[in-house]
């Protein structure tokens, strides 16, 4: 696939989870995204931009994972472009109904699986609310967001080669970098970390071949402001957050920032301060470590 024909970001991430109530909590008092409160369907709505929504959770007491990825496209013309390269690979392709684009919020939408078996949406036209600007009831400062989607997902994969080969060469994201395993953190894979972008973050998905107890190892969010890592690592201290990995700056994409234990089991990454693919100039990368310093486990 061409670049053009390509998603633009990964705009929404859905998950099941036991606990929605603590979710909100968790979503509104410390990672300081804003409620849009429960939806027809009883699923909690996230915002943390002028997006209607960023995060979709619903209940779901035996998953407490990940169970949809949603990318955006700039136009109907690449969406129906993208599902009729989706269906010659073989992948069964279906139009979402009024209803998934109500509740979605989008124009145009068109629903698929993974190689992983997860429920993946394409969709264009997403609802932006700048008549009601976003607000978090934490005094931070904003997200970012924007065209650079909501942020990033790093999860376990079946077969990092079909994963590769579908995000890559059917889908169309671009590859950042490799980061190889790091016995002393607990990955006993032989195979690399793999991260993609399809805009100006460094990656909007990065993925390996590995069993963990959770698809989902992590979802990460960046603010605009250093000091808002800062107040919110003091806050999961001052309320008991366990925090998985400690302060530190990552080899690849130099984000500033730290891990922090959800209501899920699985982790948010909290960060500052990502440098950008300039495409033009971007050159595939191998790092033997994921951080220069910090991040170690507590």
């Amino acid at each position: 696939m061409t670049q053009d024909a390509a998603p633009t970001q990964l705009g929404y991430l859905g998950m099941g989870v036991s606990d929605i109530t603590a979710w909100e909590k968790f979503g509104t008092e410390v990672l300081g995204l804003e409620s849009r409160g429960r939806d027809d369907d009883g699923s909690l709505l996230l915002r943390m931009d002028d997006y209607h929504h960023r995060f979709i959770f619903t209940e779901d007491s035996a998953l407490d994972d990940l169970n949809l990825l949603g990318w955006e496209v700039k136009d109907e013309a690449t969406l129906n472009a993208l599902a009729g390269h989706l269906q010659k690979e073989g992948i069964e392709v279906h139009e979402g109904d009024e209803d998934a684009k109500n509740r979605r919020r989008v124009v145009h939408l068109i629903e698929f699986t993974d190689p992983n078996g997860i429920p993946t949406e394409l969709y264009c036209g997403p609802l932006l609310s700048r008549d009601r600007p976003f607000q978090s009831l934490r005094p931070i400062g904003n997200f970012v967001a924007g065209e650079q989607g909501f942020g990033h997902l790093t999860m376990s994969v079946n077969s990092l080669e079909e994963s590769l080969h579908f995000y890559r060469d059917v889908l169309g994201l671009r590859l950042s970098d490799w980061v190889r395993p790091q016995p002393d953190r607990g990955v006993q894979s032989d195979l690399n970390l793999a991260f993609l972008h399809c805009n100006r973050r460094h990656h909007s998905l990065a993925f390996w071949e590995v069993e963990m107890p959770k698809r989902m190892h992590h979802f990460m969010i960046q603010v605009q402001r250093l000091d808002d890592v800062g107040s919110t690592y003091d806050l999961c201290h001052d309320r008991d957050i366990s925090i998985d990995l400690t302060l530190g700056r990552h080899t690849n994409d130099g984000m500033l920032s730290f891990y922090m234990k959800t209501p899920s089991g699985f982790d948010v990454e909290y960060g500052w301060g990502a440098l950008e693919v300039d495409e033009e100039k971007w050159t595939v990368q191998l790092h033997t470590t994921g951080s220069s310093w910090g991040h170690r486990h507590l």
